[in-house]
């Protein structure tokens, strides 16, 4: 009885220290942040797997935390779980945060408390450009600004893992239901940003702040995705219509198995705008590629992200009542009397001089991502951070690097709306506190669009 005692004692001591261990001063910053960090943490995958690879969480606790609807119940959960899990759950907590890109809350954390009194505050409060509450002033990591139409909000940023890749299992089990997706590389990626405008031609368009970052970071994940991206900046109506004939009048089109075209600018619903303040219609950008106009793309899939305005009416939300949360409308699968895909494939591109060719649609397999939806009462504002780009882009960015290995990419724009629609403006004493965004997108795809990345 005595030698079982002595073999259990450890391991209970050690659960203890689970339990009991964190340091008391460890303890009682994180009760004293408890609310920032509620606000402003973002819990996401890489956070999680930082403090599972640290020993800090289980798999069940990861799952648990994941598993909560909205961002601050998942800050929550975290929150209530660190201090039950040891001496080194606090410098782990704080290593994921910098591993993040949330070192301003790390910081916030370490900071001794004699520190953090009135002058830290008032030194912060004359910094910002509006108002704050006392303890909006001691958190807040730097002035923000109040921007027209979009706006520089809150303190998310885009992470930078690399691109998870595909299996070859994975592939083999998806790749007959889906678009072929295994060109080398993958197609070739058109984005324009338009950051800086005419001031006299376009005095009502402010500078994009931050704009920068968005086409930074979308050139990263899609040449992570194997795409050969081209970036123009600060280009006319005019300017962005050539530069895109010129893209749509690529010969090494033919080689290829996608497009990706990336607009990002201020904009109206239909439209968006170039330096000189003539707006290019998205109708035409569309015809551009359509069956008729860019053949080399036909039944090729093409994808279109639009981060900018429709509208300047800003959505303040409405306030949820209890009830079940309404889902989505089921999408509609039209089928019609074609019989492309049945007989010899060989034999339709020869094209039976006996027979007519198979017609196809003037306009298809296209996918576009809006950052903001097209209003009936209300057309919203894209936000942008000016530091960390926009919402939209920062969430795309996010799926598709975290995603876009078993995921198709309808899925992965269903999941940018859920992180939009949770996502709330940050602004005390302005109007854009509490504001709100939502994203959207068409589709015409005719198969699921698998990026199958790094897979060759």
């Amino acid at each position: 009885m005595v030698v079982s005692l002595s073999v259990l004692y450890p391991a209970d001591c050690c659960s203890k220290m689970l339990e009991c261990g964190m340091v008391e001063l460890d303890r009682q910053a994180l009760r004293r942040r408890s609310v920032v960090l509620c606000k402003q943490m973002v819990v996401d995958e890489l956070l999680i797997q930082s403090l599972q690879a640290d020993n800090i969480l289980t798999e069940a606790m990861a799952d648990n935390i994941m598993a909560e609807q909205t961002a601050q119940k998942r800050s929550f959960r975290l929150l209530q779980l660190l201090p039950k899990r040891g001496p080194r759950a606090f410098s782990s907590f704080c290593a994921a945060l910098r591993d993040t890109e949330q070192e301003h809350l790390c910081e916030l954390l370490t900071q001794s408390p004699e520190k953090d009194g009135k002058e830290t505050h008032l030194k912060r409060y004359e910094d910002s450009s509006f108002p704050l509450s006392t303890e909006e002033g001691i958190v807040a990591k730097r002035a923000r600004t109040q921007e027209s139409m979009e706006c520089s909000l809150d303190a998310d940023s885009p992470i930078n893992t690399p691109v998870l890749a595909s299996t070859r299992d994975f592939y083999l089990s998806h790749c007959q239901q889906s678009y072929r997706m295994n060109s080398l590389p993958r197609g070739f990626a058109l984005v324009i940003s338009n950051v800086t405008f005419d001031p006299c031609a376009a005095p009502d368009l402010d500078p994009r702040k931050g704009g920068e970052v968005d086409d930074e970071v979308l050139r990263k994940v899609f040449t992570e995705l194997d795409y050969v991206v081209t970036v123009h900046r600060d280009l006319t109506a005019q300017g962005m219509r050539t530069c895109i004939e010129n893209f749509c009048r690529r010969p090494d089109h033919r080689t290829m198995d996608s497009c990706v075209v990336c607009l990002l600018s201020h904009g109206v619903e239909g439209g968006v705008y170039g330096t000189d303040g003539q707006l290019l219609q998205l109708d035409w950008v569309f015809e551009a590629f359509d069956n008729a106009h860019c053949p080399l793309l036909q039944n090729k899939p093409k994808m279109f992200f639009i981060q900018a305005c429709r509208g300047e009416e800003m959505d303040c939300g409405v306030e949820q009542l209890d009830g079940p949360v309404r889902t989505s409308s089921p999408s509609c699968e039209q089928r019609d009397a074609g019989r492309e895909g049945q007989g010899d494939a060989d034999s339709r591109q020869r094209g039976d001089m006996g027979r007519p060719r198979i017609k196809l649609p003037q306009r298809s397999d296209m996918i576009c991502g809006y950052a903001s939806l097209k209003g009936q009462r209300i057309c919203t504002a894209a936000m942008r951070n000016t530091k960390r780009g926009s919402w939209f882009i920062q969430e795309l960015n996010t799926a598709l690097r975290l995603h876009a290995r078993d995921t198709h990419l309808a899925d992965i724009l269903v999941q940018v709306n859920g992180r939009i629609k949770e996502r709330e403006g940050y602004a005390p004493g302005t109007a854009h506190h509490r504001c709100k965004e939502m994203s959207e997108f068409t589709s015409s795809l005719c198969k699921d669009l698998f990026l199958f990345p790094k897979y060759q």
